[in-house]
């Protein structure tokens, strides 16, 4: 490298080193360079250290690596270091991280093949590069081809495209593409299809010229150069293909991995067809020629569909089946004759064996003689002088001589269907210019090169020649445009390496010389190349270890060539015997083939085949005898002239270059390997084009972009109003080197690493600045931290200092609290501690005690059972001693008291005769006899107590019973008796048993009546809370239900709401699809029309004479019955010759186009029935759920009225039951009179005849509230039937009414059942019954009081709250008693209802007809009345009668002129119609009539017309008028068609026709909204529905020209305005670029801007508006611009690379808010505008938000809805720095993204459709105008309107 750059090389550059895997490594210095030292300290990326020695001799340091600002550029000369390395980082950034495959280099496009289907390439790219400047979008093989299209016109000359490249690097895609361009952009310029055909020709030749190789599975085997011609329109009008050097060796030879040319593959996969069965065909494996890569198959390739497409393509071009079948024949033959077996007869001789059944069927395939075949297969005729010998040939040369015939066969059949390819893409008309595109080979190097790569890299040499020339001519171009000294330029010159080739005694004139000796060979050529060259030439070597090869020194590497082969392929013999049989063919194509065969020979005697290739004609030698003499031109002669050809042609035109690079050799998909990469990049020239253009000044600048970059690097006294002399003078500060710069005209030069110098110093300067920023900012938000801290400091150190005051005080108390707590915390703790010892000792003492106790009382417990035993066996003793003992001393003691008996009885006996006993005796008698009375006293006692309690017993008792009375009475006297008798104890005690029984009983009674009655009140009291809880239960589950009900209904209204508004979307969805497809049609329609009437107008031009006129077309576009002739009637005559001319110049042409137009209109007409039905299926659709719910609703109201109407029958039951019970009371009032209670009666009457009349009085109020409510609902509802709401307010009102009368009747049936109740009883106590009665009525008065409250309250609401309160009134009621009916029985519910709603719904079909027959006869009432009024006034001013006739002097009276009452129609006459189109639709300016005159004003002067047509019943008239005024207006659209005010115009007018057709066509729902007076002007005898479709179609047209006019006037403005246009100063910056130089974006004089595309909106707007345009087709043109805007930019932005960053995102979002703005000033923000901009605005929300994290993914793929995923990759992909502090988005990130969104379905199109047109409709508008005030104003030349 240089070393002028040495101040570069500080620390932190980073630099380029070799290596051996990567070829170049990126490091970055860690310490400065300094002039001398001998090695560099550098780090390389992954943090190894290394030193780089630099070399001794040259000195030269390392590339500089470009910023990262700069990588990835679009162009590799943007770069400001140009060098290899940066070269082949930018393509690998580029192809990798960013999946873009093309970038330029200078005037060449490199594509690097990505081994994957890209979605680049579609017809919406191709309009979105068609008619861009080549830099202004991102590179595309389109771009080349549009900038080579565009020459073409502009400049006037002939272009080429030239496409190389290795094999597999994508060469024949790109040529491919680039036809397919052409064929989209020009069209063709006849019915042909020429475009078509020239797109056919690539599969016709892939099939027979490319084949599998194991670099590529399509690779073209040979070079072919394509001319597309173009006329004088720059239209197809034909092509042809010139093809160079076919790889026939490939027919009889493949190498492993690889195969033959597809179209074998092709007919063996076929095979099973019937018509191929005849080509005994089989597997490929099967023939030699096809078998032998050893992998007949390519994955994703199906032979069978590709011979389907090819034999399509030859369809196409002409060649019929005939011809197909004979070319099959003729490859099927091939394959045979690879298969025949040769064999050894002996060492000379070979032979084949008889009926060889593959040489059978060859000879059956190409009509040839077996044995003839067979003998020269194995012989060849040798002539001398004298002799013609017969030599046998040995097996191998028999079979090479076998292969030599199967290539040459293959030759001659490629050249044939070269020749019908170009007989078919020939050219009709004169070829204007021309463009080529040139698919050769690149450069190629192998192991072993031959023959074949010697050619091809000798055409490389010279392509390569032709490149470094153009090249070199740009650049001094472009110095001497910019008036720039420049100096000659060193550049690489291969014209050596050409002359070792081509030059005399070359190495091809040295083949030829050798290939016409006698006994040439290899060897020999090979000495003589050595003594010629090897010495003389420093390009020619001699490989050390070889002596049959040598090396060249080509432009991008050496080439050692083998030497063997050479001869014998650039002679390319065959033996003429073969040649002679194959002429002899009976088959007819053979002969065909042969049938220009050389007749010239060889010198060895064998005569050479063409070689497939273009080549010069070589004049054959008339002279058999001479032929021995002359020889056929050589390959590799024809190979030189035919290169010649090539690029003289190449010279005569302007080359465009297309280098292809293979980016790996495993076909992996965007996998780059630099080593094989930098291979093409040397070989194919791009990096000699960096060498030239670095070795210039490679960097340029405008003055206005290097001002607008660099500002920052200026001060504010540098700038000056001259921005040319303020970059000079700043540039010469910055730079010292003068020789760094040269200022040029328009443009600053920079040499190489200049841009990277100052792109260095504006980034340090940026950083200083953001340091300076950063740091004030720090500083004041510091300072402003530090105040907010110091503040916060304060208040804490005032609390703090408050606290710890309050926590000193608390100290002190807590220590000495704690002094306190220690005291008898201590105290506690000795305690504890004492207790915790004495627990212990305690323990201890007690487990002591315990053990010593139990130790005891196990003792004692011995001891014990030893006692216990003893005890028992010392009792046993005891017990037995003790019973001896026992029984002696009972016997003793029964004597001894047997003895002491005996003496005690004698002394009783004795004491018993005594006296003294009996007085004892009688003192105890007298002793009871005193008990005794003492007893009986008290017994008295205890009577006269008994008898108190029985008085008061039985006193307490008389209420209960009257036998308990007389009972009680009875025992009062008999009480009285037993007094007086004293004597009756007995009696009395007996009836005191008696009492007391009774009294017991009475008791028992009692507590039994009080048990029974508390029974009695638990089970009422209990029975009353089960009945509360159960009402609560019930108020509950009613709760509960009508919640549930009301959820259901809710639920079931949102469902049927949900489903309404899926299913009405999706019939709007098909509609829109409808119309869509119907209104694309039109346009198809319209613009077949229009080629048609071009067509017959050109050939009308063609065949017209001086003084002669063209008849306009007659064809109509509405029907094909309805004609009108638009020219004068006196031409006729003129015209049908004419039409006769041309009928004989183009019948199948106009035939054809009659035949498309029937179609079409066929088309059209089933289209428009669909819609039709469509339409009328939405709107029986709506009409049905319309009705539904009418019925629905209706049965409710229905089912109320009837519940109503029972109510109110009850009600009237019940007055006529209180009636009759007020006169039963009032007659029995007599009879009762002198009962207790009748004034409570009176008074009871006089309260129910009160209540009755407050009643009445509450109905009548209800009856008035009833009236009002409809009044009010009819005021508020005026525009709709008055069926519904009036009917609904009764019922509301009646129902109110019964639900009162119900309350009431509540009432007065409890107090009848009461009065009911006292009459039956008249036991009960009067007071408590009037007591019952005044309550109930006290309550019936509340009741009243409350409803009357009710009643009031609703009187002040609103009507709407009015009629809600009601109406939730009798929803609550209804809702109970259809509990209450579906509690009894839900079936009979249920069918009630069922029954009911039918009877409502039949009741209200009848009462709609009824009130229509109302309406109907009302209407006509108030017509009669209105004539009856009219004759009775006439007839009443002209009676008088005689007693009122008085003689009084007449006085003169002025009687004005009665106004004339005009009727709203025109006439005119037959013969005045033309001059009405003329004067009305022709010669109308539109701009006089939109500003002077009312908007419509033509349409109604032609439904004016059109009425008194139809009011005096002439048919002719109106269809005449009709099919004028449509003919008429399209004539005027086609001839100003591209003015947006005339068709603004005529779409106003048309639609305004179709309005005032509609309105005025009698049907009831276009004259709902019309006054009386306009529906009397109704259309009368004449149905215009067809037109009305017609003039609908009409208006579609005219919409959709309105949308292209708009189109062509906004799309120049859309991308400079929305784009490029820096609509706030100073955001975006402006990066360095190229030789492909964008449009500028900053804002030059002239250019488009914002402010322009809002003039040019709000002009359209205005226009629209003062036509008087309906609004809401202004809403669908207005939707229909921003959609233009929001694609256009879109599109734009996703094919612009430089366009794609954070400030352009700022500058979109605020033009876009721009655009809103503009909306809502106009007031449409409703129209759907702004939606169609919202996949802009998260476009550019996009370039805005960060782009690292897992969030920012899941926050991207949330905001960007209305973007498509390859959109959203593809703005992500695009996305670059303008400043270094900008990060590019990683290759994780995007593939993150691409995850998220992989389930996303949406469409794969990469851009939008900027031709896509929404479907128009045209809502119903009716005018209010009147017709008859309409005044014609004498501007439009009308006079000979009548007004009728």
């Amino acid at each position: 490298m240089n070393r002028d750059l040495e101040y570069m090389f500080v620390q932190c550059a980073r630099v380029w080193i070799p290596d051996v895997d990567e070829v170049w490594k990126s490091a970055e210095l860690v310490k400065d360079y300094n002039n001398g030292d001998q090695s560099l300290q550098l780090m390389l990326e992954d943090g190894t250290k290394l030193e780089h020695k630099l070399d001794p001799k040259t000195k030269n340091l390392p590339h500089l690596r470009n910023p990262d600002i700069l990588v990835g550029e679009n162009d590799l000369t943007a770069l400001s270091y140009l060098h290899e390395p940066a070269v082949l980082h930018n393509l690998k950034v580029r192809f990798i991280d960013s999946k873009l495959i093309y970038t330029y280099c200078g005037i060449v496009l490199v594509a690097i093949n990505p081994y994957e289907n890209l979605p680049i390439y579609s017809t919406d790219i191709i309009n979105a590069y068609s008619g861009q400047n080549m830099g202004d979008m991102d590179p595309h093989i389109f771009a080349v081809a549009e900038e080579a299209y565009k020459q073409m016109a502009r400049d006037e000359r002939n272009q080429s495209i030239i496409v190389s490249g290795e094999s597999g690097a994508g060469k024949t895609v790109s040529a491919k593409y680039a036809m397919r361009y052409f064929a989209t952009v020009s069209g063709s310029a006849s019915e042909a299809n020429i475009e078509e055909k020239v797109l056919a020709s690539n599969p016709i030749m892939e099939a027979i010229g490319n084949a599998k190789t194991t670099r590529n599975d399509n690779s073209s085997r040979f070079g072919k150069y394509i001319e597309i011609g173009f006329d004088n329109r720059y239209r197809i009008i034909g092509a042809n293909m010139r093809t160079y050097l076919l790889e026939k060796s490939r027919v009889v030879f493949q190498a492993d991995d690889e195969r033959n040319y597809h179209i074998f593959y092709q007919l063996c996969a076929s095979a099973h067809l019937p018509e191929l069965k005849v080509l005994k065909l089989g597997h490929a494996s099967d023939f030699l020629y096809t078998r032998q890569g050893r992998n007949p198959v390519i994955d994703g390739v199906d032979d069978t569909k590709e011979l389907s497409t090819t034999r399509n393509a030859f369809t196409l071009l002409g060649i019929n089946e005939s011809y197909q079948m004979g070319l099959f024949q003729v490859l099927a033959a091939i394959l045979h004759l690879g298969n025949v077996e040769i064999k050894d007869r002996d060492s000379d001789s070979s032979l084949i064996a008889p009926n060889n059944s593959h040489l059978t069927s060859f000879c059956e395939l190409v009509g040839v003689s077996y044995q003839d075949m067979s003998q020269w297969l194995c012989h060849r005729r040798l002539k001398t002088a004298t002799e013609t010998y017969i030599k046998t040939l040995p097996r191998l040369q028999a079979t090479n001589a076998r292969d030599a015939l199967s290539k040459h066969i293959y030759a001659k059949l490629f050249n044939w269907i070269v020749e019908h390819v170009n007989k078919a893409l020939i050219a009709n008309v004169k070829q204007h210019s021309f463009i080529g595109v040139l698919d050769i080979y690149g450069f190629e190097t192998f192991d072993i090169n031959s023959f074949e790569q010697f050619c091809i890299n000798y055409a490389n040499e010279k392509l390569q020649q032709q490149f470094n020339m153009h090249v070199f001519k740009l650049e001094q171009e472009e110095y001497m445009k910019e008036q720039i000294p420049w100096t000659l330029i060193d550049f690489y010159d291969n014209q050596p390496c050409i002359n070792l080739i081509e030059a005399k005694m070359g190495i091809l004139d040295l083949l030829d010389e050798e290939c016409k000796m006698p006994k040439g060979s290899d060897d020999s050529w090979a000495q003589k190349l050595y003594n010629t060259h090897l010495k003389t030439c420093s390009l020619f070597e001699k490989p050390r270890m070889s002596n049959r090869a040598f090396i060249i020194q080509h432009f991008a590497d050496k080439v050692e060539y083998q030497c063997e082969g050479f001869l014998e392929k650039n002679k390319d013999t065959v033996n003429e015997d073969q040649i002679n049989v194959l002429k002899a063919s009976k088959f007819n194509l053979l002969v065909e083939l042969f049938q220009d065969e050389e007749k010239a020979i060889s010198p060895t005697g064998q005569v050479p085949g063409t070689g497939g290739r273009t080549r010069l004609s070589v004049k054959p030698d008339k002279s058999r005898d001479k032929s021995s003499k002359e020889h056929k031109k050589t390959v590799g002669c024809q190979f030189r002239n035919s290169l010649q050809m090539l690029m003289d042609t190449l010279n005569a035109t302007t080359p465009h270059y297309v280098r292809c690079i293979k980016p790996n050799d495993f076909k992996q998909a965007f996998t780059f390997d630099p080593k094989r990469a930098v291979q093409q990049l040397r070989a194919c020239g791009v990096l000699e084009t960096i060498r030239i253009s670095a070795a210039g000044f490679p960097s340029r600048w405008t003055y206005q972009e290097f001002f607008s970059r660099y500002r920052v690097l200026m001060k504010q006294k540098d700038v000056l109003p001259d921005k040319k002399l303020t970059c000079r003078n700043v540039l010469e500060k910055l730079v010292q080197d003068q020789d760094k710069y040269q200022f040029g005209k328009t443009k600053i030069f920079f040499r190489a690493g200049q841009v990277a110098y100052l792109e260095k110093l504006r980034a340090d300067k940026l950083r200083a600045a953001c340091i300076r920023i950063q740091k004030t900012i720090r500083c004041w938000l510091a300072r402003k931290k530090y105040l907010r801290q110091r503040k916060a400091a304060i208040t804490i150190q005032r609390f703090t200092r408050g606290y710890q005051a309050r926590c000193l005080a608390k100290f002190l108390r807590r220590t000495q609290a704690a002094t306190i707590i220690q005291k008898y915390q201590r105290m506690y703790v000795e305690r504890k501690r004492y207790k915790q010892k004495q627990a212990v000792a305690l323990a201890m003492q007690r487990i002591l005690r315990a053990y010593m106790a139990r130790q005891k009382y196990l003792a004692l417990v011995r001891e014990a059972k030893v006692v216990i035993i003893q005890k028992r066996v010392r009792g046993w003793l005891a017990r037995c001693w003790y019973k001896r003992c026992l029984r002696s001393i009972v016997y003793l003691q029964c004597c001894i008291r047997r003895m002491r008996a005996r003496r005690e009885l004698k002394k009783l006996k004795i004491e018993a005769r005594s006296v003294e006993h009996f007085k004892k005796l009688n003192k105890g008698m007298e002793n009871k006899i005193m008990q005794l009375q003492r007893k009986i006293d008290e017994q008295n006692k205890e009577n006269r107590l008994v008898n108190e309690r029985l008085v008061s017993i039985e006193s307490s008792y008389t209420a209960e019973s009257e036998k308990m009375r007389s009972e009680l009475n009875r025992l009062h006297g008999v009480e009285e008796d037993a007094k007086n008798k004293a004597n009756q104890l007995s009696t009395l005690l007996e009836e005191l048993e008696r009492l007391k029984k009774e009294l017991t009983t009475t008791q028992q009674e009692k507590r039994t009546i009080e048990d029974w009655a508390q029974n009695y009140k638990a089970e009422m009291e209990k029975m009353v809370s089960e009945l509360k809880d159960q009402n609560g239960s019930l108020k509950k589950e009613k709760d509960d239900l009508n919640r549930l009900i009301q959820e259901q209904s809710q639920q079931m209204t949102e469902k049927m709401a949900r489903a309404i508004a899926q299913e009405t979307q999706q019939l709007e969805t098909d509609l829109n699809e409808e119309r869509s497809r119907y209104q694309n049609l039109l346009s198809e329609h319209l613009r077949l029309e229009e080629k048609y009437d071009d067509l017959k107008e050109e050939i009308s031009t063609h065949i017209s004479k001086p003084g002669h006129r063209r008849t306009d077309s007659t064809h109509s576009s509405n029907e094909s019955e309805y004609t009108y002739n638009s020219e004068y009637t006196d031409m006729d005559n003129s015209s049908r010759t004419r039409e006769d001319v041309t009928r004989g110049l183009d019948t199948t042409l106009t035939l054809k186009l009659q035949k498309r137009l029937t179609e079409l209109e066929q088309e059209k007409q089933s289209l428009r029935d669909e819609l039709e039905n469509k339409e009328e299926q939405y709107q029986r659709a709506r009409a049905r759920d319309d009705a539904e719910f009418k019925k629905a609703r209706g049965a409710e109201l229905e089912y109320e009225s009837l519940k109503r109407q029972e109510l109110e029958s009850e009600n009237k039951k019940l007055k006529h039951d209180l009636a009759e019970m007020r006169q039963s009371l009032l007659g029995d009032k007599s009879a009762n009179m002198g009962a207790p209670g009748s004034p409570a009666y009176k008074v009871l009457l006089d309260q129910l005849n009160a209540s009755c009349e407050e009643l009445d009085v509450r109905k009548e109020e209800v009856l008035i509230l009833r009236s009002q409510l409809v009044s009010q609902k009819e005021a508020f509802h005026h525009k709709e039937t008055m069926t519904e709401p009036s009917v609904f307010a009764q019922d509301v009102s009646k129902l109110k009414d019964a639900d009162e009368l119900k309350q009431a009747y509540v009432g007065l049936k409890d107090t009848n059942r009461l009065l009911e109740q006292q009459l039956q009883t008249q036991r009960r106590s009067h007071d408590n019954e009037v007591e019952s009665l005044r309550g109930e009525l006290q309550s019936v008065k509340e009741e009243n009081n409350r409803q009357q409250q009710l009643l009031a309250q609703n009187l002040q609401l609103p009507p709407e709250a009015r009629i809600e309160a009601s109406l939730q009134h009798e929803i609550t009621r209804l809702t109970n008693e259809n509990l209450e009916l579906m509690t009894d029985d839900p079936t009979e519910s249920r069918e009630a209802r069922v029954i009911i709603l039918r009877r409502m719904v039949d009741l209200m079909e009848q009462l709609e007809k009824q009130d229509r027959t109302i309406r109907k006869l009302k209407k006509q009432l108030k017509v009669y009345s209105k004539r009856i009024g009219e004759m009775g006034a006439g007839q009443t001013e002209g009676q008088t009668s005689p007693g009122q006739m008085v003689e009084e002097p007449i006085h003169p009276v002025n009687i004005p002129r009665r106004e004339k009452d005009f009727q709203g129609m025109l006439e005119y006459k037959k013969e005045d119609e033309m001059k009405l189109v003329k004067n009305l639709i022709l010669e109308l300016k539109p701009r006089g009539v939109a500003v002077n005159l009312i908007p419509g004003l033509p349409a109604y002067i032609l439904f004016m017309c059109l009425r008194h047509a139809d009011y005096v019943n002439d048919d002719q008239k109106v269809r005449t008028l009709l099919t004028s005024t449509i003919n008429s207006i399209k004539k005027i659209l086609k001839k100003r068609g591209d003015d947006f005010e005339t068709v603004s115009f005529w779409l106003a007018n048309t639609c305004r026709f179709l309005h005032c057709l509609k309105q005025y066509s009698g049907d009831e729902a276009f004259m709902k909204h019309n006054s009386v007076r306009q529906n009397e002007h109704c259309l009368s005898n004449f149905d215009l529905a067809e037109y009305r479709q017609v003039i609908s179609d009409l208006a579609i047209q005219i919409y959709q020209q309105l949308v292209k006019c708009m189109d062509n006037i906004l799309l120049p403005m859309i991308v400079p305005g929305m784009l490029e246009h820096e609509t706030i100063q100073g955001v975006s910056g402006v990066k360095p670029t190229g030789l492909r130089k964008r449009t500028s974006s900053i804002a030059d004089e002239g250019i488009y801007t914002l402010d322009s595309i809002l003039r040019q909106l709000s002009a359209f707007h205005s226009t629209m508006c003062q036509h008087g345009m309906d609004p809401e087709l202004i809403k669908q043109v207005v939707k229909q611009q921003f959609y233009i805007i929001g694609a256009a930019t879109l599109n734009n932005l996703l094919l612009r690379k430089d366009m794609c960053s954070w400030s352009k995102g700022m500058q979109i979002r605020y033009n876009v808010s721009q655009l809103e703005e503009w909306l809502r000033d106009k007031g449409l923000m409703g129209c759907g505008a702004k939606e169609t901009l919202e996949p802009l605005i998260q476009a550019a929300q996009l370039l805005q938000v960060k782009k690292k994290t897992d969030e920012d993914a899941e926050a991207i793929c949330s905001m960007c809805q209305a973007l498509t995923t390859a959109q959203i990759v593809k703005v992500l992909n695009l996305y670059t720095p303008v400043n270094e502090f900008e990060e590019r988005v990683s290759v994780a990130f995007i593939r993150t993204i691409q995850t998220r969104l992989r389930d996303r379905s949406d469409s794969p199109h990469l851009l939008m459709d900027t031709k896509m047109i929404y479907p128009v409709t045209f809502p119903f508008n009716p005018s209010s105008l009147a017709l008859e005030t309409i005044q014609i104003p004498s501007s439009l030349n009308l006079s000979f309107l009548t007004r009728v």
